[in-house]
């Protein structure tokens, strides 16, 4: 392994890059690519694709890979993306039978486990903080930690917390609708209050902020100023508002009540693991949390059409595996979805959601396990609550008792692209002991549902920037194992000598060397990622 570093060290981007070059600002044009760029020849810290497919895959072929993208529905029709849908070629569309003999009728391009024979489709499922307390409720309300015997002691503690969580995020909620109202009610007697200021509304942020300059502070007309220029600035409008209080309501009823029955759709025991003959074979369709296809855009977007973005890996073959909506993911459906992928070819499974509690994480961590006997590498997002998933759990997870228990997961924080103390986005879960590498994920321009495209952002994004990388290396370097996969993009990341802010548990700052919040402490870099397999593949 020295020698692949040495080699490393003087042939590619040297992995010690300090903040001596920056970038802080960047062209909307750069905004749209620059998760693309390479340090050394753009100033930007991307992942050197570009550079890669320039300097080392010219007029080389690679195998097609599978690569499972195990989320929401996913709009497969899309102009930028249709081309790359995986296609069951053992299957006969449409004939109502299960021609390959895998339990899944008609899975011509993949499987939804959130729908029922007869097309119906789950929208709204609990959070699984909610599906604790809905478990241990009457076996632990109004106890205390002293009347519970010795062996119920971690299901108590496990259900005190799950309660928390839920009546904040229920109080989250309420605060939202609140403020939506207020908003709603005063946003018409704010612009009308600046007509008198400006009678054609022919206003911008400047003019706005040279008025409120010259305005009482305390003033309802500075107030109304204030509240006009910040939503011309965040592109908020009643219709915004008005949407996401609703689709607030509709969670009120649905996510966070403990009386919804989140399977009464899929009509399967969700207690029951062997269970697995559920869902439908229609994989796109309208749901109010649409974000495979986000993911999918990232990781697979066709390259050089033409047409929208360029994706990470051409060589892929997308195959949708639903079981994410609005709400957390069953341990079930995730356990189920993940030996579908494996057991249907695929050899890189993106996982990009999580959650903070699970109820069956045994199930999900054998599921894990059969993907590694099967040599499949998962990868997974950290999470976007700005916080050390060291201390503060994060599901699923590839511990058990602080011990790996594989050795082809991996877990994906995301990082931005200024070389400063923001370099770590803001947003973005971080760990010494359970992440194990960063990758992009703020202002990411993506495919988005009906032949658009919009910026993203989320350590789910970060995630298919890896799996990508991951598909070129299983593409032109085959013969490497999922754990040699893993390694390599650890490794071969970039590295960054700066310090980045972080807020502590008491709510204060402070800042801490950005090599300390992940195993590898690193950004991967595809360029040095293709470099080092090249040393390491037998072919």
């Amino acid at each position: 392994m020295k020698n692949v570093f040495l080699f490393l060290f003087f042939c590619s981007s040297f992995l010690g890059y300090t903040q001596e070059i920056k970038k802080q600002l960047l062209t909307k044009k750069e905004l749209k690519n620059w998760y693309h760029k390479d340090l050394t020849s753009d100033t930007i810290p991307g992942i050197s694709l570009d550079r890669m497919y320039a300097q080392l895959l010219h007029n080389k072929t690679g195998e097609e890979v599978i690569v499972a993208v195990i989320d929401t529905k996913l709009d497969i029709h899309h102009e930028d993306i249709k081309q790359q849908i995986w296609v069951n070629t053992d299957e006969i569309p449409d004939n109502n039978i299960d021609d390959d003999k895998n339990g899944y009728i008609d899975d011509v391009n993949g499987w939804d486990f959130l729908s029922n024979p007869n097309g119906k489709h789950v929208k709204y499922q609990h959070i699984e903080a909610v599906r604790v307390v809905r478990k241990y409720n009457s076996m632990f309300e109004g106890k205390s930690l002293e009347t519970i015997s010795s062996d119920q002691k971690k299901a108590f503690v496990l259900f005190g917390k799950a309660k928390e969580a839920m009546q904040s995020y229920i109080k989250e909620e309420k605060d939202f609708i609140t403020y939506a109202n207020d908003w709603l009610g005063s946003y018409p007697n704010a612009k009308k209050s600046l007509k008198t200021i400006f009678p054609k509304e022919d206003y911008n942020v400047s003019q706005l902020d040279s008025v409120i300059n010259n305005t009482r502070k305390d003033s309802l007309t500075q107030s109304y100023l204030t509240m006009i220029k910040t939503a011309i600035e965040r592109d908020l409008t009643p219709e915004i508002f008005k949407k996401y209080r609703d689709q607030t309501e509709e969670q009120l009823k649905t996510m966070l009540n403990i009386d919804f029955n989140e399977r009464e759709i899929i009509g399967d025991n969700p207690e029951d693991i062997s269970d697995i003959a559920y869902g439908n074979n229609q994989v796109f369709g309208d749901v109010p949390f649409q974000h495979s296809i986000a993911v999918t855009g990232v990781l697979a977007a066709t390259r050089n059409n033409n047409v929208g973005i360029n994706g990470v890996c051409n060589t892929i073959k997308i195959m949708p595996v639903v079981m994410v909506a609005s709400g957390d993911e069953f341990d079930k459906d995730i356990a189920v979805a993940i030996r579908y992928a494996v057991d249907n070819g695929a050899k890189i499974i993106n996982m990009s959601w999580g959650k903070g509690f699970s109820l069956h994480q045994d199930w999900v961590q054998d599921a894990i396990r059969y993907a590694a006997k099967k040599d499949v590498i998962l990868i997974h997002a950290a999470g976007n609550d700005a916080t050390n998933i060291d201390i503060n759990d994060h599901y699923p997870k590839d511990h058990i008792n602080n011990k790996e228990i594989v050795d082809n997961y991996i877990v994906v924080g995301a990082s931005s692209y200024t070389l400063d103390k923001k370099i770590l986005a803001n947003f973005s879960n971080y760990g010494k002991k359970n992440v194990d590498v960063f990758a992009p994920g703020n202002k990411m321009y993506t495919t988005d549902i009906n032949n658009t495209y919009d910026f993203s952002r989320g350590t789910s994004i970060s995630t298919p920037i890896v799996s990508g990388i991951a598909a070129l290396i299983r593409s032109y370097y085959p013969d490497l194992k999922a754990a040699e996969v893993k390694q390599i993009l650890m490794d071969s990341g970039t590295s960054y000598d700066i310090d980045v802010e972080i807020k502590r548990k008491d709510g204060n700052k402070s800042l801490v060397p950005f090599s300390e919040l992940s195993k590898s402490g690193k950004v991967v870099n595809a360029y040095n990622a293709l470099l080092m397999a090249e040393q390491m593949s037998k072919k």
